[in-house]
């Protein structure tokens, strides 16, 4: 395929040298014959053998330096075509390598034309495709650590009871329906995680009162903070009224960091929820008193199935999920989502343009 493309594009090149050649040819023979013919008629010369000399003169030089002209052009046109392919060389073989699972290779091309922004485009796509690639390894390797832990517990209990070494108690019941509970939330936050990617082909939008859909919301997790002995207030800001969303994914996106709230929130402690309008977006905004996150696990704390060492540990019963479905759904209606910690306060936020993007439509 090179070598035909090669061909092709030397063979744009060659015709065009040729085609000079024989209109310089026919000039020539042309115009220096009749300047020849009248010059020998104004001195009274026989112009028939000077004629002949004069024209097989004209047309050696003229064969060399056409014959010249050809080789120099094929050979230029030779060397600047390989130059310009030598980058879709480079392509087609760093292709065949990511096509074979190696995404690590790249084109190299200082090349500033479109040749070279082909090239760059390439390895952003690279670029993209390792990215993608990783995640989908650690998301893999995490949901097998995931499942790994609640399956071994479940299978230890069975074999005991099985062996007789466990006695079938209520409480070896209820710890065997706790590690199933566990697989199902798991399994749960995945489908959750699964609808929060597809999120914007599905969204259906519509006009929300956002204020009063925040104070649905928080008086549905009133119970779960007064059992904690947390006190949960709410702050609206003046301008704050209607939002363009899906009702039920902005739900889930509240929910999800309202639970998150109840779990890392400690007795004793607050929780504040306030909403602020900020020109053409809604910034909703939640706070809690705890133990904060540390700064080095700040920029991961979206990531899918990250837990910090202490504040997001195992021992609070969380899978990783939530705070990567929030991230997915809020940014899906075209918004940003972002954490603050410092010592003894976490702040989650995220905001919503008042006007979504070009999303579709879907009905109710």
């Amino acid at each position: 395929m090179k070598q035909r493309l090669l061909f092709k594009l030397l063979g744009i090149n060659i015709p065009v040298v040729v085609l000079v050649i024989l209109v310089l040819w026919l000039a020539l023979d042309t115009l220096a014959a009749s300047y020849f013919s009248l010059l020998m008629e104004k001195y009274h010369i026989d112009p028939s053998d000077a004629y002949r000399m004069f024209v097989g003169t004209i047309h050696r030089y003229l064969l060399a330096a056409s014959l010249a002209a050809l080789l120099l052009a094929a050979l230029l046109s030779f060397l600047l075509t390989q130059m310009v392919l030598r980058p879709l060389h480079q392509i087609i073989e760093t292709a065949s390598l990511i096509s074979a699972g190696d995404y690590s290779t790249r084109v190299n091309t200082r090349s500033r034309d479109e040749i070279g922004e082909l090239a760059r485009a390439f390895n952003d796509m690279a670029d993209s495709l390792e990215r993608t690639e990783r995640l989908r390894r650690n998301m893999v390797s995490d949901v097998a650590h995931e499942l790994r832990t609640p399956l071994t517990n479940i299978r230890g209990y069975l074999e005991a009871l099985q062996d007789g070494v466990v006695p079938p108690t209520e409480e070896t019941f209820t710890l065997l329906l706790g590690e199933t509970l566990r697989l199902v939330q798991l399994v749960e936050g995945l489908l959750q995680l699964a609808r929060a990617d597809a999120a914007r082909a599905t969204l259906a939008l519509e006009e929300i009162d956002f204020p009063q859909l925040v104070s649905r919301i928080c008086k549905g997790f009133s119970l779960n903070f007064t059992n904690k002995d947390v006190d949960l207030s709410t702050e609206f800001g003046e301008g704050v009224k209607q939002v363009t969303a899906d009702r039920g994914k902005l739900s889930q996106v509240m929910e999800n960091l309202l639970r998150n709230a109840v779990q890392y929130t400690p007795g004793k402690g607050h929780v504040r929820v306030r909403v602020q309008s900020l020109g053409g977006e809604v910034k909703f905004t939640i706070e809690n008193s705890g133990p904060g996150i540390a700064e080095e696990d700040l920029p991961y704390i979206f990531e899918r199935f990250y837990r910090g060492e202490k504040s997001r540990s195992r021992n609070y019963g969380g899978t990783g999920i939530g705070l990567a479905i929030v991230k997915d759904l809020v940014e899906a209606h075209g918004g940003q989502v972002g954490v603050e910690s410092s010592r003894g306060l976490t702040l989650f936020w995220f905001t919503l343009p008042v006007q979504p993007l070009a999303v579709p439509r879907i009905p109710s």
